[in-house]
C-alpha cells in the first residue's frame, strides 16, 4: 500500500516548489462526463492530456513543471515494473518557443552538477527502489528512447532537461527510434503550429503489459527492464471549439520503416484503448469524447492531412 501515498506527495511537491503557471490546463466545465479524472488526490489529472489514471497500489503520478511554463509532462510509473505506462503533455504556442539548443549542454551547470553531454539521470521524483538508472541500459542493445521529445521542449534548460529523466524513456531499437518513431514525432512537430491548433494534448508510451489481444511485453533487457511489443500515441487537437482525435499504433521493430505512410499507422482512439488497456482523453465531456474517439482510420487520416 505504500505506493498510493507516493502519488500524491510527488504531485504536492512539485506543484508547491513551482508556484503559477502559463499553461492550459484544458478542463472542460459543463456536460456530462462518467469515466473523468478524481482531482482530489492528484489536481492536475483533470488536465484533458491526461488518460485515466490507475489506482491499483502500484503505480505512481509524477507531474514535472518548468519555471515560467507550468506543466511540463507528466508520467504515471509502474513501481513492480520499474516502467512507465505512459507520459502526456500538451503542444502550444508558449511552450513552442526556442530559447535552449540541446548542443547546449556541454559544459552547462543544472541541478547541482556541469554536464558533459545530454543531461540522461534518474527521475529525482521517484522512490530510489522504483528508478530505472543509467547502469540498466548500458550495454543493453537498446536506446534510451524519449517519450516526451527533447525537441518538444526547447523553450528553456529546465523544460528540455527533465526530458533526460530515465522515466521518460523506455528501451528502443536504434533503427525504431530514429526511424519509424522519430517521423511520427516529427509529424506531431508539423501539427503544432497556430493555423492547425489551439493545443495538442499528447499521451504516448509502449506497452509493458498484455491486454486484451495484445501481447504487449516483447521481452526483458539483461537487466530486467521491460521491452514493449509496440509504441503508441494518441493526439486530441482543440482549434477553437472543435476537437479532432489520432492514434499511432506501430510494432517495435529493429528496422527502419521511416519511409512509410503513417496513415497506415493510424487507428482510432477508440481502437487504441482497446489494444492498451487505457481510457485516453477521459476528461473531455461524454459527448465530445464518443465523438472524436470513434471516427474510422480512414475519415481520421484525411481529417489530419495524412494520405
Amino acid at each position: 500500500m505504500l505506493y498510493k501515498f507516493l502519488a500524491p506527495l510527488a504531485l504536492f511537491f512539485a506543484s508547491a516548489i513551482m508556484g503559477c503557471s502559463s499553461d492550459d490546463d484544458g478542463q472542460i466545465d459543463g456536460g456530462n462526463n462518467a469515466n473523468r479524472n478524481s482531482t482530489i488526490v492528484t489536481p492536475e489529472a483533470g488536465r484533458l492530456e491526461f488518460p485515466a489514471t490507475r489506482n491499483n497500489g502500484k503505480s505512481i503520478v509524477v507531474v514535472h513543471y518548468a519555471e515560467g511554463y507550468g506543466v511540463n509532462f507528466a508520467v504515471e510509473w509502474d513501481c513492480d515494473k520499474r516502467a512507465q505506462r505512459w507520459t502526456c503533455y500538451q503542444m502550444y504556442n508558449a511552450n513552442s518557443v526556442t530559447n535552449w539548443d540541446r548542443d547546449s549542454w556541454r559544459g552547462a551547470y543544472w541541478q547541482g552538477r556541469t554536464w558533459t553531454g545530454d543531461p540522461f539521470q534518474e527521475d529525482p521524483d521517484l522512490p530510489r527502489q522504483c528508478r530505472t538508472t543509467i547502469a540498466d541500459y548500458r550495454g543493453s542493445g537498446f536506446n534510451r528512447g524519449h517519450i516526451c521529445p527533447s525537441a518538444d521542449r526547447l523553450c528553456s534548460m529546465d523544460a528540455n532537461g527533465q526530458t533526460f529523466y530515465l522515466s521518460n524513456m523506455q528501451p528502443q531499437h536504434g533503427a525504431f527510434n530514429s526511424g519509424l518513431w522519430l517521423e511520427m514525432e516529427n509529424q506531431l512537430r508539423r501539427w503544432n503550429r497556430s493555423s492547425f491548433r489551439d493545443t495538442l494534448y499528447v499521451c504516448k508510451g509502449g506497452t509493458i503489459e498484455d491486454y486484451g489481444a495484445t501481447q504487449g511485453v516483447k521481452g526483458y533487457t539483461s537487466t530486467g527492464l521491460v521491452v514493449p511489443r509496440y509504441f503508441f500515441m494518441a493526439v486530441l487537437c482543440k482549434r477553437g471549439g472543435s476537437y479532432k482525435a489520432l492514434g499511432f499504433w506501430a510494432e517495435h521493430l529493429n528496422a527502419d520503416h521511416s519511409a512509410d505512410k503513417l496513415s497506415a499507422y493510424v487507428v482510432s482512439i477508440d481502437e487504441l484503448e482497446s489494444k492498451t488497456g487505457i481510457d485516453f482523453f477521459c476528461n473531455l465531456p461524454d459527448d465530445t469524447e464518443n465523438y472524436v474517439e470513434g471516427m474510422q482510420a480512414a475519415n481520421i487520416a484525411r481529417a489530419w492531412g495524412l494520405n
